[in-house]
């Protein structure tokens, strides 16, 4: 289950138990009084609702970020030439469906945000959660890279919860941030390569097959 339904589902239940005291009881046909329901139950029923509201709000805001829970593969890159320093990349990152996207100049990047839980977060026993930022070309020549025509490409979808935290709830010790280790390897026609993450937060990038080993070989890589 991603990291999103999870929380998703926590709060669907959260919600279930804090209406409970809030529905009306069935009565039943005795002579007996019955016991009417206080309003300690419906405000320990509502700070369940609040709750629930918090972990559903938390879950959209994290609905970009995946679990990092070992060095795996997250992300995959198949390159095709267009023309000189041109090229078409396919990429797909976990799960979600291939994008295409053009980059220019010598090599591809990719970048990724790692968020680390603080100590609260880390005794619980939460993984540290991560989302791709940005694809880009790069040039091997920095006085390229300064005048040539660049291509970055973000990899964003609105909101997140860090862009959140920074604004709204900046001084609380929730989390920390920083860039995972950008990836990137020179762009050959038909090379493919798998990039994955480690815990600690690096992106590492390798061929994903023999083909592609050997054509680093011949580039010198």
């Amino acid at each position: 289950m991603s990291l999103s339904g999870g929380l998703f589902t926590a709060a669907l239940v959260l919600a279930v138990l804090g209406l409970l005291p809030w529905l009306p009881r069935r009565r039943k046909r005795t002579l007996r009084p019955q016991p009417r329901r206080g309003w300690s139950g419906r405000l320990l029923g509502a700070l369940v609702l609040g709750l629930a509201l918090v972990l559903a709000g938390t879950g959209a805001l994290l609905r970009q970020y995946q679990w990092l829970l070992a060095d795996v593969p997250v992300a995959s890159i198949a390159l095709r030439q267009l023309g000189s320093q041109h090229f078409e990349a396919t990429v797909v990152l976990g799960e979600d469906p291939p994008r295409v996207l053009e980059l220019r100049g010598d090599q591809w990047q990719l970048d990724a945000r790692v968020i680390r839980w603080t100590l609260g977060g880390q005794l619980a026993g939460l993984p540290p959660v991560y989302r791709f930022e940005r694809l880009s070309g790069r040039y091997a020549e920095p006085a390229q890279e300064r005048t040539a025509q660049r291509s970055v490409h973000d990899l964003r979808e609105g909101w997140d919860f860090w862009e959140f935290r920074q604004r709204w709830l900046a001084g609380l010790p929730i989390a920390d941030a920083r860039w995972g280790s950008a990836a990137y390897l020179p762009m050959i026609d038909g090379a493919r390569f798998d990039i994955a993450l480690n815990p600690q937060g690096g992106l590492v990038a390798t061929p994903a097959d023999p083909r592609t080993e050997l054509l680093l070989q011949q580039a010198g890589w």
